[in-house]
């Protein structure tokens, strides 16, 4: 027997995970908080809007363990010995290139016709165009294709009917506009 849905995210974290499913029909969060799982379920005809950003204080993350690393490495080279420091100033060095390499964090927020949830989709902001992506190709499909009624007929033309434009108006609209001075 086979599963409707299917994990398309992992965002991991000191007070917990969260894991995203999405189905046809809806999108599962399973939020994990010490040893209960909190499910929060999004139907896909209800989604507004799915909104990722980076986070603001992402660039903390590679400069404090960057910069503690590499003055106890300077320390420990100074007091102990250089092979002690370079080992710290090192680890140092190569934990702030690799969250560099990474990139920035990520916030997100659903939004469905009921209400606004801030829960974290993606850990990297890289990543979040893929994941949007399966989202966004799920919710088509569940609606049918069509996500907009066109404003004009398949045919091109306009439809007939009175203007809301008087004669003085769209001649003052048609008039160019000048330099005075």
């Amino acid at each position: 027997m086979q599963s409707g849905f299917r994990k398309i995210s992992r965002v991991g974290s000191l007070s917990g995970a969260a894991k995203w499913y999405l189905s046809e029909d809806c999108l599962l969060a399973a939020k994990r908080v010490m040893y209960a799982v909190e499910y929060r379920r999004f139907y896909l005809h209800d989604l507004e809007s799915i909104v990722v950003w980076p986070s603001r204080t992402w660039l903390l993350r590679p400069v404090i363990p960057g910069v503690l690393l590499g003055a106890l490495g300077a320390l420990l080279w100074y007091w102990v010995n250089l092979a002690t420091g370079a080992l710290f100033g090192g680890v140092g060095l190569v934990w702030a290139l690799l969250e560099l390499a990474l990139g920035p964090t990520a916030g997100s927020r659903i939004r469905t016709t009921g209400t606004s949830v801030d829960l974290p989709l993606v850990k990297r902001t890289r990543r979040a165009s893929m994941v949007l992506d399966n989202i966004d190709a799920a919710v088509r499909a569940a609606r049918g294709g069509m996500m907009e009624q066109p404003t004009v007929p398949p045919d091109g033309r306009q439809p007939a009917g009175p203007s809301g434009e008087t004669s003085s108006e769209s001649a003052r609209a048609a008039a160019p506009i000048g330099d005075h001075m």
